[in-house]
């Protein structure tokens, strides 16, 4: 019996192949997948965007795109039984928010493992979700090639 069974456990996900990895994991880690919920944030929508601008795209749209494509990837990789949500907002810090609402007992979340450049470009969701994490969480790095 591990620490974590039978306790809460969150995962986001950007649908990338170790995002989808570590649903996998934290299944494995919670022994019960109705325990385990999983989130993808969405950046909030700019107003000045052409999708807003001329095309009426909505965040309401935007989270049934996404929950039929979360339907849709999860029965691709026999991901059963979890619960999941959409959320709108800075990842990092509505991931922490999130988890804290719902009383999470642990976080599991792939990091890509950008480093240099790359990750100061594109910020680490991670990290930020490690500062900012109410209770433990396990990042879960991909192999170097």
């Amino acid at each position: 019996m591990g620490y974590f069974q039978g306790k809460k456990i969150l995962v986001p996900v950007d649908f990338s192949e170790s995002s989808l990895e570590a649903i996998k994991q934290a299944i494995l880690i919670s022994e019960d997948p109705a325990l385990v919920t999983v989130v993808h944030v969405m950046v909030p929508l700019d107003l000045v965007s052409p999708g807003v601008l001329f095309g009426g795209l909505t965040d309401e749209k935007r989270t049934e795109h996404v929950q039929k494509y979360a339907k849709e990837e999860f029965a691709k990789h026999q991901i059963e039984g979890v619960t999941f949500e959409t959320l709108v907002g800075d990842p990092g810090i509505k991931i922490a928010d999130f988890a804290k609402e719902k009383g999470t007992d642990l976080i599991v979340i792939p990091s890509h493992g950008y480093s240099g450049l790359t990750r100061l470009a594109l910020g680490s969701v991670a990290e930020r979700v490690l500062r900012h994490s109410p209770c433990p969480t396990l990042v879960l790095r991909q192999p170097k090639k």
